[in-house]
């Protein structure tokens, strides 16, 4: 527990009996686009150790609630950041005291990610220690009816490597990646990994089946990782590794993720980039994906 000396607020760690109080108190429960993810993000605390709540703090004057925000745990040493409802006095000190918190964690990374609507809190989440790691470029592409590419490479399962060659892969497809560097450097590959699979809704142990490496010549050159949530897929990952970029393959990749979307009846293929890596983004519109948003993403890290 600390205190706000200038303000007379009470930091501390939620208790128990004020939970579904704190809860209200948090912008995405007043925010309908992102309410769902909440909603998912609470129920999965259901069946995990009442650990969870640890990260839920409050800044109170008196008895009461001025701003609450909740740290909430992820796989692999990482966490989200659930926003006070206001950006007030009460949520700077707020986010102060949980940054030393944080950092007395096992976590590796803390992030949140801000749409333009809430841009106002870059200043304070900075201040707070934050760093900026990325602006992300959301895109979506309405399926429609679309032939496989013609291409020299194969699609080849990608669990039919070994985690430790999956993971050497991946390393191999982030090597001087324009995509998100810095939060690649944060982040160790194992842990994006576990990210992809959450993301997929599937166990760490089983690889889904719409994950593919790229195969040519007996040599992996590359991954494709969706993500079939109907009726709305995901492109999570898609790369090469360095010595096969810049020939023209990624257009044949996304052609490929687009025949197999609209080939399972999937009403829209959407991916997330990096708004700096314009030559990705460039692949992506000739595509034919339009940007539907775009969100700043921080963290502690």
């Amino acid at each position: 527990m600390t205190h706000d000396h200038t303000t007379h607020y009470q930091l501390a760690p939620c208790p128990t009996a004020r939970r579904r109080e704190a809860l209200l108190h948090l912008a995405a429960v007043h925010d309908p686009a992102q309410q769902p993810a909440l909603q998912q993000a609470l129920t999965a605390t259901k069946a995990l150790p009442d650990t969870v709540w640890q990260g839920l703090w409050l800044a109170t004057h008196g008895d009461h609630i001025e701003a609450a925000a909740w740290v909430q745990p992820l796989a692999n040493q990482t966490a989200q950041l659930w926003l006070p409802r206001q950006l007030n006095t009460a949520a700077y000190s707020l986010l102060e005291s949980l940054q030393g918190w944080v950092r007395e964690q096992p976590i590796a990374l803390c992030h949140v990610s801000l749409p333009t609507y809430l841009t106002a809190w870059e200043k304070p989440l900075t201040a707070s220690g934050m760093r900026v790691l990325a602006t992300l470029a959301h895109l979506v592409w309405p399926c429609q009816a679309i032939q496989p590419p013609q291409a020299s490479f194969i699609l080849l399962p990608l669990q039919a490597l070994t985690q430790a060659e999956q993971l050497a892969l991946l390393a191999r497809v982030g090597e001087g990646s324009l995509d998100c560097p810095a939060l690649r450097e944060a982040l160790p590959v194992e842990t994006l990994l576990a990210g992809f699979h959450a993301q997929a809704a599937c166990d760490i142990s089983s690889t889904p089946s719409h994950w593919f490496r790229l195969g040519y010549q007996g040599e992996s050159i590359g991954v494709l990782l969706l993500a079939t949530h109907q009726p709305r897929w995901s492109l999570q990952l898609m790369g090469l590794v360095p010595e096969w970029r810049g020939k023209g393959i990624g257009r044949a990749i996304i052609q490929y993720a687009q025949a197999l979307a609209a080939q399972a009846g999937a009403l829209s293929l959407s991916l997330t980039v990096d708004g700096q890596n314009t030559p990705a983004q460039r692949v992506y519109a000739q595509a034919g994906l339009v940007e539907e948003g775009r969100e700043v993403l921080l963290a502690w890290c």
